[in-house]
């Protein structure tokens, strides 16, 4: 997460006599703090108690954020035994939520370089929580990941990463190679989907995961958390690495139910691969829509790294030559040149 720029303070003021209600207290018997930030208009306080708790204060403007699905699935899949926040006071009119204080360690910053043996054991941590989180969150109630959804996020790298960024025209081969990413997603067994399964959102407190920012979960394919987490932000892996973890995580859902005996390596590796793809071109779309539409800063130099993951991804896919060159021959050098005079 990033600190938020500032914002209205009166609003803070609420937050902060909201909380002391909570606790029958006078406000200046509490204290809270501006913890963190992130994408959308969402801010975190820490709230300290006269005993010396602490907890987390999520600050949701009710008119940017609907806070609903938060809260409903905060306490679905703490029922169900996974690791989210316990929610001690909820006001949706207001959008302010109190919850458990996870601390301030998210998972990157265990991290000591891609190929370091404590990365790679945090990674396997994380891959062990996505199957807790798939054998016991459950579907109902979750939004369908469906066709309509997964062409939405697409749309976004041609219309705002090609056409608002870069100016550049939609490429040869992109509509079969969207209807392609698309069908493969639809082919996948449908599970409990975080849907930003990245190390920014596991927060690590006494040696333990926990989910955070699960507020946008869908019902949706097997394999989109797990190139979540190994296609995500921090981490670049190798083909050979991706494909070893994408395997054991292949026999661990068809050992566990949640895959057909029948899938075999090779499809399963292909899936993940498109999905790894459809997931790198909503991101660089996003990117690009968090800088120019909502003022974010430090997306654009992400980018780059996307870009290496969406190669690696369609690496693993057959056909669709035509995209693979243009996005070689095309769209890195222009995007390399772009970044070199900003926005």
């Amino acid at each position: 997460m990033t600190m938020p720029k500032a914002t209205d303070p009166t609003r803070a003021l609420r937050l902060h006599q909201w909380a002391a209600r909570c606790h029958a207290l006078p406000a200046s018997a509490i204290a809270i703090q501006l913890a963190a930030g992130d994408a959308s208009f969402r801010r975190y306080f820490r709230l300290q108690l006269p005993d010396g708790t602490t907890r987390m204060l999520m600050d949701a403007p009710p008119e940017r954020e609907d806070s609903r699905s938060f809260v409903a699935i905060a306490k679905r899949w703490r029922e169900a035994g996974l690791p989210v926040p316990a929610l001690h006071h909820v006001d949706l009119a207001e959008g302010f939520i109190e919850l458990d204080d996870l601390g301030d360690t998210p998972l990157q910053e265990c991290f000591q370089g891609d190929d370091a043996p404590v990365t790679l054991a945090w990674h396997e941590r994380a891959l062990e929580l996505i199957h807790a989180l798939q054998n016991r969150a459950p579907v109902e109630g979750l939004p369908a990941y469906d066709a309509a959804l997964l062409g939405g996020e697409l749309n976004l790298f041609p219309d705002w990463c090609l056409g608002e960024w870069l100016g550049m025209a939609t490429p040869p081969g992109w509509a079969a190679l969207r209807e392609t990413l698309i069908a493969e997603a639809l082919a996948q067994p449908v599970v409990a989907v975080h849907r930003d399964f990245d190390a920014m959102n596991l927060m690590v407190q006494d040696e333990a995961l926990h989910l955070i920012d699960f507020q946008d979960a869908v019902a949706g394919p097997l394999s989109y958390d797990l190139i979540s987490l190994l296609r995500g932000r921090y981490c670049r892996f190798s083909p050979a690495r991706f494909a070893a973890w994408t395997e054991s995580f292949r026999v661990q859902a068809v050992a566990d139910g949640r895959l057909p005996a029948t899938t075999s390596e090779a499809s399963f590796l292909g899936r993940a691969n498109a999905m790894a793809a459809q997931r790198s071109l909503k991101v660089l779309g996003i990117f690009c829509r968090l800088t120019l539409r909502d003022a974010r800063e430090g997306y654009l130099e992400r980018l780059p790294h996307f870009l290496g993951h969406l190669e690696d991804s369609l690496a693993g896919l057959t056909g669709h030559d035509t995209f693979r060159t243009w996005l070689a021959d095309t769209f890195r050098p222009t995007l390399a040149a772009r970044l070199e005079v900003g926005t």
